[in-house]
């Protein structure tokens, strides 16, 4: 087994031996003030555990928790809970080594079999939730020692998937994985110290952190607004320092009037999501004609304020599964659609027996819909918007309880099997379209691009295929991609972190 340098990582994306980032800080971070934090956030979290990476739980996934490996902005990775990390040279391994001196919130010592407890974890389909299709490439894993563990694969894996993986893991204790989802278990820079559901969350600085002067800030808040609005007017007033994951739109104003905005290099693309086991939507012919009845232009003006690209692909245009060509293919048209409704063979009565499940907390869900039920309109489809608030919708979604509904999907700009991380494209266990999957042809798609580590040309027919294949199945129907994870923050506030994924990181975070 080979160990590369930092200097032989380069633009290749190789791995690389480990260099402590423990006293790595922002320029201003030593000239920063601790305090209160007070962080709008627009949704209610999910539950703590780390293997949930939705949207709504964004905001406090890594201030629980640390990864094995971080990526900086531009998605160079650097070591974290792994101090350094050596890919086999016929890359069907990686071993890795555990950075010591760490504890987790309870007093627990991170050591190797916390890793090997979180890779258990995230391989069960029934818990490992995101994390588990990422974990379809691991043929096993073990620890000689407790501060050593060798992952090994079912077969050669490009080193940026291994990579991506690594970066995907945040170990949690031994001793409270079976509680995660009501009990935190990290050894982030915060520990929880009330939670309010629907109201409030507070979480306080980690004594025993093992980043040098970090946390920075010492109490940390989180208020749940049911309003962009509302959260945009509380920073006007001064009741809250930062607005989290608000709307394009706020954002925009907000700038304008003097506020700082943060974006950074994680776009979500939103997604039409189908549960393709229920009513009409159980027809191919049916669901590919939303293909074309997504207005995209009108989607990302009205929603986002312009800002993000038009897709018809769940990718962002740095992922190397993107194909524009889609998008001109897949457009807008009416008349298209009409003919795919028509050839599926369903009645009138047939077509129009659903209903669009809507986040009436989210402004810009609201706007989309109603674009979609103005299409639908058109062609003689009347439907109903399903409106739902915060928790009630959260857990719609999550629970697979709609016809069809619009969501937003993450890990688009990383390895292109990673979409499967995101609950409606989840190969097994997936919480909308269960198992077993309807879409076999979908689940070979993923597959094969796992298993394409060849040359250049096997990996594009891999991703050209899955391409294929998503707007052939029609179970999801990307609209746009979009700025997700905005920091709209007072003058006051400096130290902002960008994260790769656009999670809330608040360790460097202090008042000028």
């Amino acid at each position: 087994m080979t160990k590369l340098s930092r200097r032989q990582f380069g633009m290749a994306g190789l791995a690389l031996a480990g260099v402590s980032l423990a006293g790595a800080l922002p320029a201003l971070a030593q000239q920063l003030k601790g305090g209160k934090l007070r962080v709008a956030v627009l949704s209610e979290l999910a539950n703590y555990d780390p293997q949930q990476l939705s949207t709504v739980n964004f905001h406090v996934i890594k201030n629980l928790y640390d990864s094995l490996i971080e990526y900086t902005p531009e998605g160079k990775p650097e070591p974290s809970l792994a101090t350094e990390w050596t890919i086999a040279p016929d890359k069907k391994s990686v071993t890795l080594k555990l950075r010591s001196g760490v504890t987790f919130h309870s007093g627990t010592p991170f050591k190797a079999d916390s890793v090997l407890a979180t890779l258990q974890k995230g391989a069960d389909p029934k818990r490992g939730k995101n994390v588990f299709a990422t974990m379809s490439i691991v043929k096993d894993w073990s620890a000689p020692d407790d501060a050593t563990v060798t992952i090994n694969f079912k077969a050669p894996v490009p080193e940026r998937q291994i990579l991506d993986l690594l970066q995907f893991l945040l170990p949690i204790d031994p001793k409270g994985i079976d509680t995660v989802e009501t009990v935190p278990a990290g050894t982030g820079p915060y520990t929880l110290v009330n939670r309010a559901v629907g109201q409030s969350l507070t979480l306080k600085a980690n004594p025993k952190y093992w980043r040098e002067k970090q946390p920075i800030v010492q109490d940390l808040v989180f208020t749940v607004f049911s309003e962009d609005a509302s959260a945009s007017a509380a920073l006007e007033s001064g009741a809250v320092d930062i607005v989290y994951n608000g709307s394009s739109r706020s954002a925009v104003r907000l700038k304008n009037a003097g506020f700082q905005v943060f974006a950074g290099p994680g776009p979500l693309v939103q997604v039409f999501r189908i549960n393709s086991t229920r009513g009409p939507f159980r027809n191919k012919a049916f669901r590919q004609a939303f293909n074309h009845l997504m207005d995209r232009a009108s989607i990302l003006r009205v929603g986002y304020a312009g800002l993000g690209k038009v897709v018809a692909l769940p990718w962002a245009p740095a992922s190397p599964a993107y194909d524009e060509s889609y998008n001109a293919t897949y457009a807008y048209d009416l008349e298209k659609a009409k003919k795919l409704i028509a050839a599926s063979g369903l009645s009138a009565d047939e077509i129009k027996n659903w209903k669009l499940l809507v986040n009436g907390s989210d402004e810009s869900s609201v706007a989309i819909s109603q674009i979609v039920q103005g299409s639908l309109q058109k062609i003689g489809i009347p439907v109903e918007l399903d409106m739902r608030q915060g928790a009630e919708y959260v857990t719609a979604l999550l629970g697979g309880d709609f016809a069809a509904t619009f969501g937003a999907v993450g890990n688009v700009q990383k390895f292109p099997s990673r979409v499967a991380t995101n609950s409606i494209y989840r190969t097994s266990g997936n919480p909308v379209l269960k198992d077993p999957h309807p879409h076999p042809d979908y689940v070979a798609a993923i597959a094969r691009v796992d298993a394409a580590s060849g040359g250049a040309a096997e990996v594009k027919a891999a991703y050209d295929n899955l391409n294929k294949v998503m707007v052939d199945e029609a179970f999801g129907i990307p609209t746009n991609s979009y700025d997700v994870g905005l920091i709209v923050a007072s003058d006051k506030i400096g130290g902002i972190t960008l994260d790769i994924d656009n999670l809330f990181v608040a360790r460097t975070i202090g008042f000028k």
